[in-house]
């Protein structure tokens, strides 16, 4: 990796199959952002576990992101491409951390909240500490930048106060991660709810697009779509959720900018216009699938790039590791 690029980290859970909104919000930026900077991209499967899972299904869905990763054009040679639970230091750091991280601050964190609200059965202490282990992960590879969602932005802004609050502490130790904030697309919604984030866990399926949905269901999904009365294909997120939600989708996944699209969908109905975002989306995710499907037939590759990455990742986590040991009184030999 080149020295003289700026350390980018980010990370994904390998739950349930991924969005539309996932491949726009997080992987295609990942894609263009691993020219620019010293990435390290992780599964997070240690994240993963704070909600109840089916283990076989958790190894599968594994290695199907890692190579839906690769599909979509995340460059192994490119970048560190690793698996959260193999490299050890994520939990180590995060046991340190959770030292500097105050009881009434995860209790406030939105996302615990709401998790707990949907998952009354299991409000468990991974759930709760679930920014500290993201804190560890960005910490661990000194990362200056951090691509996010805006659901996103409480932890990492969490992750900084715990960063700045251990360097005050001892003296610098932990680079103060910044959040890179995506403008376009950075939040994708549901075409059922266009007032909500199109989520993966969604309670209707419909509202969400799967990056595994063949193109039929695209298709039907795209039809059902909410739009308004006005018959305006305009950019309005305020007035217009449903409609700009359909206007940002095609731009992305047609090369366009918002404003080219309108000026396409001028004067045409909604149906047309459904029907226009629901096949450039089915033309993109087809080859996708083609080339996740090659790679999962070739465990031995995938493993490999497991293998390397996790060694890649361990050598700089394992050196801030060291450093936050002595730095707070951990005997080293």
């Amino acid at each position: 990796m080149e020295e003289s690029k700026k350390t980018l980290y980010s990370a994904v859970q390998p739950t349930n199959c991924l969005t539309i909104g996932n491949y726009i919000g997080a992987i295609k930026n990942w894609v263009n952002l691993q020219n620019d900077y010293n990435c390290f991209y992780a599964i997070a499967n240690m994240h993963a576990i704070t909600v109840r899972q089916n283990p076989a299904d958790l190894r599968r869905n594994t290695l199907a992101l890692l190579a839906l990763y690769i599909a979509c054009g995340v460059d192994p040679e490119k970048c560190t491409l690793y698996l959260q639970s193999h490299v050890p230091a994520h939990a180590e750091l995060c046991w340190v951390l959770n030292s500097y991280t105050y009881v009434g601050e995860m209790e406030r964190m939105t996302q615990f909240k709401d998790k707990s609200a949907k998952h009354a059965d299991n409000i468990n202490m991974g759930l709760m500490d679930y920014p500290v282990l993201m804190a560890a992960d960005i910490l661990l590879y000194r990362a200056d930048v951090v691509p996010v969602g805006l659901d996103q932005r409480q932890h990492l802004e969490i992750a900084r106060d715990i960063a700045q609050r251990f360097n005050n502490a001892y003296s610098p130790t932990f680079t103060v991660p910044e959040g890179v904030y995506m403008k376009v697309g950075a939040k994708i919604n549901d075409l059922l709810d266009p007032t909500k984030k199109m989520s993966k866990s969604a309670e209707n399926a419909n509202g969400s697009v799967f990056l595994s949905d063949d193109r039929d269901a695209v298709m039907r999904k795209f039809k059902r779509a909410v739009t308004d009365s006005d018959a305006q294909i305009k950019y309005d997120p305020e007035n217009k959720p449903g409609v700009s939600n359909l206007l940002t989708i095609y731009s992305v996944f047609a090369g366009k900018t918002v404003e080219q699209a309108e000026k396409e969908f001028a004067g045409v109905g909604y149906g047309e216009f459904k029907l226009a975002v629901g096949e450039a989306v089915a033309d993109r995710l087809a080859p996708l699938q083609a080339e996740q499907a090659r790679l999962l037939a070739d465990k031995a590759y995938l493993d490999g790039v497991l293998k390397k990455g996790a060694e890649s990742a361990a050598r700089t986590a394992n050196r801030t590791l060291a450093k936050v040991y002595k730095k707070i009184g951990f005997y080293q030999i």
